[in-house]
């Protein structure tokens, strides 16, 4: 491994991969609800299919077909405690440069909000090659990454900004309740702030490094602040 890659690992483990570990609970409870296109990416599927997801967080896609099989990943040992409830899917800790799969057996892979958590642009390179490699030919991955452009959400990104930011996760503290005697005292625990590091695509940005990771594009578009792709491998 170059200096450089070294360096891009180190950052990322305490900057994204730590960070998920400490708050995997509390952003599970936010994430429940289905995406309208990845939805219909999976259940446009066909019976039987055998894919992959890649980042699968708390596992919420795994189970919105229950006629395709799905292999989630994280690198996250306490997201991916959370997923393996998904059965009958199966679910590993794994890191995305180095997913644990024969290359070229999965009928279809998503990778959801995780390229963007890479430091470099080789490194988000690397991930979607290693991806793609996973995959039949002619076999589809749908690759979701925030985009820069948010103009109309809250957090108010837009074209010509910074496009590598450290965005907070908010874990709001709780009061406590105990009996001194003949009173109640209440405590106030702190919120707890944690910091990620995103690199937020420009337009066609994500397309590009599709084809320099040696794949084609077959669809693109924008949803809900995110640049979305799906993508195969180029026939050998």
């Amino acid at each position: 491994m170059s200096p450089l890659a070294k360096e891009g690992e180190a950052y990322e483990q305490e900057h994204v991969h730590a960070v998920y570990e400490q708050i995997a609970s509390h952003f599970s409870s936010t994430r429940y609800k289905p995406w309208p296109i990845i939805e219909r990416f999976l259940r446009d599927r066909p019976n039987g299919a055998i894919g992959l997801d890649i980042g699968c967080g708390n596992g919420k896609y795994l189970s919105v077909n229950p006629n395709i099989y799905i292999v989630g990943s994280d690198r996250s040992t306490n997201l991916v405690g959370i997923a393996s409830k998904h059965q009958p899917h199966s679910v590993v800790v794994s890191d995305i440069l180095e997913l644990p799969h024969a290359d070229g057996i999965f009928d279809f892979a998503i990778t959801i909000a995780v390229v963007h958590h890479l430091s470099t642009t080789e490194r988000r390179v690397e991930a979607i090659r290693s991806v793609l490699a996973t995959l039949k030919a002619n076999a589809p991955a749908l690759i979701y990454v925030w985009a820069l452009e948010q103009d109309g959400s809250r957090r108010g990104w837009s074209e010509g900004g910074d496009q590598d930011v450290m965005v907070p996760w908010v874990m709001r503290g709780s009061k406590k309740a105990a009996r001194q005697q003949d009173c109640v005292a209440t405590t106030q625990t702190e919120d707890k702030v944690f910091h990620r590091y995103y690199h937020l695509y420009r337009r066609g940005e994500l397309e590009e490094e599709i084809l320099a990771a040696g794949g084609y594009v077959l669809d693109a578009g924008y949803e809900k602040d995110n640049w979305w792709a799906i993508a195969a491998k180029q026939p050998d």
